[in-house]
């Protein structure tokens, strides 16, 4: 990897070039612009007490102040740490306590969480607070930009960029380090596969505290000098009419999830000019769960563009793609992107013939420099080569076809549901319905959706008692549990539906067979079912 990728990173911003570089809502940034407002932010930062190394924490809706605090942030060698602002008051307190930020932003929007956050949560310093918006609490974001811009050394490739939490899936977030050298590295394998260049304007409207938006999106777009036009949150209408005519549109290249896309769909079926507008952009690509087939088809019916798939992961960046030109294998993830490499193997760590089963495995260009302050963890997640290259084990099961082409199969463990584009943790949702009074044994489980990939299903014995009452209606109960969830936990890991049971199913251990309740509810249906995000 060469000591200058980080020079990638910053070439747009450093040529103080006068070049468009963000359109957000009514604002329009240029690279120059975005450099110098990226070193007032750094020198107040220096002016604050936040020393190089440091974490800033950043809980806050999309809006174009956090692309200057990432560069800002960058440019003081602070470390930036996004945060879901989905997650509420202890899933936020966990990160808080866990990376012990020098400074927090956050808006007027997520303020009550952050609050609540930070009275639980043990810090060793107080953090500087930064208020993005008008109403946030802290200090005013344009106070910080109204000094003067201050001198910077540019990040080596070692130094770490950004700390991304992982979803909890077996266990409390962990924070993934990720070096400036191997993100640059990767983003530039990546867009280059994908043949990104300053002629392309990226509608963006992905949230930034994923891998997704932030890594490829807005660090993709700063290596190439290409446009953003970056959205507040995602609207079906509004991504449509960035591929427009008019002087802020002209969309090329757009990225989603299967949600996304489904919702792109629908909007196409029912208004007949967006489908001609949607088809002048050059490029679409889909990540975090796989597409159904039938949506890979109505998209292509509907503007003749095939979605491009890809595969990533917060610890490796993104690994495998299908190619911009070339096949495009609907429900395949493709191949090694340009850097990395991939394999299937057996519980032996051997590896297996084209189309047999097993956990993949992927070395990568843009691997982790570890979790924080897990180093026996971080260790036990590689398996090393005989090279001694690293290979991370991703706990998904796939297999390769006789092209070489990936397909993932789904998870090593049951305990992991994909939904919506979100890993979740099965175990985290039962701890917290536990604890409601009608419940007296629960396992959560994933069941095939076609549209959210997998639909979050509780499967509850209810328990007798004073709350009886409710388990003679499945809709009380289940409403009762969505309510008690709510106060936990964010609403992505909410169920979607609920199968009542007189008994769990177990095996001769005692150990809880969710195998079982997949196959029940795929064979006699729930006791109750909601439309995802109606309820």
């Amino acid at each position: 990897m060469s000591r200058q990728a980080t020079a990638h990173l910053f070439a747009a911003l450093e040529a103080g070039s006068d070049g468009l570089a963000y359109v957000f809502e009514d604002q329009r940034l240029t690279w120059a612009e975005l450099d110098e407002r990226a070193r007032c932010y750094a020198n107040a930062l220096a002016h604050a007490g936040v020393s190089k190394g440091d974490r800033v924490a950043v809980y806050a809706q999309t809006c174009l102040e956090q692309v200057i605090a990432l560069f800002g942030n960058y440019y003081r060698g602070a470390v930036h740490v996004p945060i879901n602002t989905r997650y509420r008051a202890a899933e936020v307190a966990h990160i808080l306590a866990d990376s012990q930020p020098a400074a927090i932003l956050g808006d007027a929007a997520g303020a009550e969480v952050l609050d609540q956050a930070l009275s639980h949560a043990k810090l060793h310093r107080t953090p500087v607070r930064v208020g993005l918006d008008a109403g946030a609490p802290g200090f005013a974001f344009t106070e910080l930009l109204a000094g003067a811009p201050g001198e910077y050394l540019r990040p080596r490739d070692s130094d770490l960029a950004l700390m991304i939490y992982t979803s909890g899936t077996t266990g409390p977030s962990k924070g993934v380090m990720l070096p400036h050298g191997a993100v640059v590295a990767n983003m530039r394998a990546l867009t280059g596969l994908w043949t990104w260049s300053k002629r392309d304007r990226l509608v963006l409207a992905l949230p930034l505290f994923h891998v997704h938006g932030l890594c490829i999106g807005v660090h993709g777009a700063a290596i190439h000098a290409m446009p953003v036009l970056l959205e507040r949150r995602f609207d079906p209408a509004k991504v449509v009419a960035r591929f427009g005519d008019g002087p802020d549109q002209r969309g090329t290249i757009f990225m989603g999830v299967p949600t996304m896309y489904k919702a792109l769909v629908d909007h196409m079926w029912s208004n007949s000019s967006a489908a001609a507008t949607l088809a002048r952009g050059r490029l679409f690509t889909s990540g975090s769960a796989a597409l159904s087939p039938s949506l890979y088809e109505d998209f292509v019916s509907l503007t003749d563009h095939r979605i491009l798939e890809r595969y990533g992961m917060s610890e490796t960046l993104i690994t495998l793609s299908n190619p911009y030109v070339g096949v495009r294998m609907p429900g395949a993830v493709g191949q090694p992107v340009p850097g990395c490499d991939a394999a299937v193997v057996d519980e032996q760590g051997d590896e297996l013939a084209h189309g047999q089963t097993g956990e993949l495995i992927v070395y990568s260009s843009g691997i982790m420099a570890g979790y924080w302050n897990l180093p026996e963890r971080s260790a036990e997640s590689f398996i090393t080569d005989r090279e001694g290259r690293p290979w991370f084990k991703t706990g998904d099961v796939a297999f390769v076809d006789e092209r070489g082409y990936f397909h993932l199969v789904g998870r090593a463990s049951v305990d992991v549901i994909k939904s919506g584009g979100f890993k979740i943790s099965a175990r985290e949702i039962e701890e917290a319905l536990a604890s409601h009074p009608t419940v007296r044994e629960i396992a959560v489980i994933g069941v095939p959706d076609e549209t959210w990939g997998e639909q979050i299903v509780a499967c509850v014995v209810p328990e007798a008692g004073p709350f009886a009452a409710l388990n003679d209606d499945p809709s009380e109960l289940f409403a009762a549990l969505v309510a008690h969830h709510r106060d936990h936990l964010a609403d992505f890991k909410k169920p979607r539906g609920l199968l009542v049971c007189e008994e769990l199913p177990r095996n001769a251990l005692g150990k809880l067979q969710k195998h079982k309740l997949i196959a029940r509810v795929a064979a006699e249906g729930l006791s109750v079912s909601r439309v995802p995000g109606k309820d």
